[in-house]
């Protein structure tokens, strides 16, 4: 652009185009809104894509996130999305780590065979009680809170009033979650199945008194307002295209390869390539960390309040495997035990030393991980060939991996002794080396790839491989919190009037959700109708 050429204006500039950033642009373009979205890469939808890592082979992988539990449906409603969503029958398969010929299948339609897996390996039904009754107990919460996240906050008083179940409140948001698991089960392998809900993508222990685990479980608890966690049919790139469409149905701008290097307080945006855009407000679909450098560098004075220290912990690990492998249990299916989440060295005790070790500097041995197989429940991310030759996705989770792990070292070493570990563990509880299992690529290379935390940073520009821009908050607000504008009412407020966070550094951010990207649509519409 021209020295002194005016820039091109704009009701809202989104930078970013995460799904979040698609989500709102799609409502605020539907309102009638002039928006645009800037997306650095070739393509939008930032972690919610489907790409085929493997050359050669026709298997579309979900490479970053692969489940759906906190869109809500209204959000699909309003923007009127083609999003299948298929819940899956089992929900967890946990193989005993001291023996893994036995191991817990929980079946949400058979409560008579989860209580007989669980006598198998707790010697009795009255662990398989305590659980069920756990869930009930969490239920209430799931109801109170998930339809609340697609309005104003409410104030923590007036939910725990709602409640009306203190006792239950503050075992949940005031102590750590350790203390309820203990109180509510007898065994360290149901513990740990209930606590590995706490410490996806969240490096803390049961007794963390940050609590970091506990708003962590609590969001895996309380999706769709029952817990569930559900497969998008086509695989996040399906949820993506939906988006995208909708938002450029609605008139949206949608630019991928337009580098952000500055954003202004005024609504000033500019480019990598000099070029600049003018909005009315701009709807940061970056992590904290990121917009208050590119506030700095577009003159803002430095905020009085720093942002959430960003720290990743997890590992991916994507397979594509010929064949489920065997497990050592014998009483139990493959294709059940891998459909829903395998559970992998993960009781309660396991995951506390893990995380030890891991403070201490060292990669956990055995890592604690859960796998799963999104093409059980939804083959149509196969060819048909590939279905046809008994072909399977397997995707896992390594836990208690923080980003620090990886801080000064060589990214491919690092990269390669986690995948190590994670393929140790994996094998300590299967009857064959997952390695005898992997698929070949034409030119001969297994189908496998690890995504670290340092991977997310550099491909997507998360700072320390944060899934959630720099932890999760309470879904409320503080009861002396001053909710006097929109931007404050609905979670996604910044020091500056005029900018506002869409990403998963909102309030009520995190996760395949939509919700910062909704939150922060309702908050400008209130703004863009003075």
């Amino acid at each position: 652009m021209a020295a002194g050429a005016r820039s091109p204006i704009y009701d809202v500039a989104i930078v970013g185009g995460g799904h979040n950033a698609l989500v709102a642009a799609a409502y605020l373009a539907r309102a009638g809104h002039s928006v645009v979205v800037l997306e650095r890469l070739d393509h939008v939808g930032g972690a919610a894509v489907s790409e085929q890592p493997w050359e050669g082979v026709d298997a579309r992988l979900s490479r970053y996130s692969y489940l759906v539990s906190l869109l809500p449906r209204t959000i699909i409603d309003d923007l009127g999305l083609d999003i299948r969503l298929r819940r899956r029958r089992f929900s967890s398969y946990t193989p005993d780590p001291g023996d893994p010929s036995r191991g817990i299948l929980i079946d949400t339609a058979d409560a008579a065979a989860t209580a007989d897996s669980f006598a198998r390996v707790t010697g009795g039904t009255g662990e398989a009680t305590r659980v069920a009754e756990l869930s009930a107990r969490l239920a209430p919460v799931a109801r109170l809170l998930f339809p609340s996240m697609t309005e104003p906050l409410r104030r923590a008083a007036e939910l725990r009033a709602r409640l009306d179940d203190d006792a239950l409140w503050e075992a949940l948001f005031v102590h750590p979650l350790g203390s309820l698991l203990r109180s509510s089960l007898d065994t360290d392998i149901a513990r740990g199945i209930a606590l590995t809900d706490g410490l996806i993508g969240t490096f803390a222990s049961a007794d963390d008194e940050s609590l970091r685990q506990n708003r962590c479980f609590l969001y895996h608890v309380i999706g769709g307002g029952t817990g569930d966690w559900d497969v998008p049919v086509g695989g996040m790139g399906r949820v993506t295209a939906e988006l995208s469409r909708a938002a450029i149905a609605a008139g949206a701008d949608l630019r991928t390869g337009a580098v952000v290097v500055a954003v202004s307080p005024d609504g000033r945006v500019t480019l990598g390539d000099d070029t600049a855009v003018q909005a009315r407000l701009v709807l940061s679909g970056v992590g904290p960390a990121v917009l208050a450098s590119l506030l700095a560098a577009g003159g803002a004075a430095a905020s009085v309040e720093e942002p959430t220290a960003a720290e990743g912990a997890q590992l991916k690990v994507n397979m594509l495997l010929r064949r489920l492998p065997r497990l050592r249990d014998e009483r139990v299916a493959a294709e059940a035990a891998f459909a829903g989440t395998f559970h992998v060295n993960e009781t309660m005790s396991q995951l506390d030393g893990a995380y030890t070790t891991a403070l201490g500097g060292s990669i956990p041995d055995p890592l604690p991980a859960e796998i799963y197989c999104h093409s059980l429940t939804d083959p149509s991310i196969l060819s048909p060939a590939l279905r046809a030759s008994g072909a399977q996705t397997l995707t896992l989770f390594g836990l208690q991996t923080p980003h620090r792990l990886l801080e000064g070292r060589d990214p491919d070493a690092a990269r390669a002794a986690l995948l190590d570990a994670a393929q140790r563990s994996l094998d300590s509880v299967l009857a064959e080396p997952i390695a005898d299992c992997v698929y070949e690529a034409p030119d001969g290379s297994p189908c496998i790839e690890a995504r670290t935390t340092a991977d997310l940073e550099r491909s997507l520009g998360m700072v320390g491989g944060d899934i959630f821009h720099g932890g999760l908050s309470w879904p409320w607000a503080d009861d002396d919190d001053p909710l006097v504008t929109a931007a404050a009412r609905w979670g996604v407020a910044t020091a500056h009037a005029n900018v506002l966070v869409c990403g998963s550094g909102a309030r009520r951010g995190g996760g395949v959700s939509g919700l910062g990207g909704h939150n922060a649509a309702m908050a400008a519409l209130e703004m863009l109708a003075r």
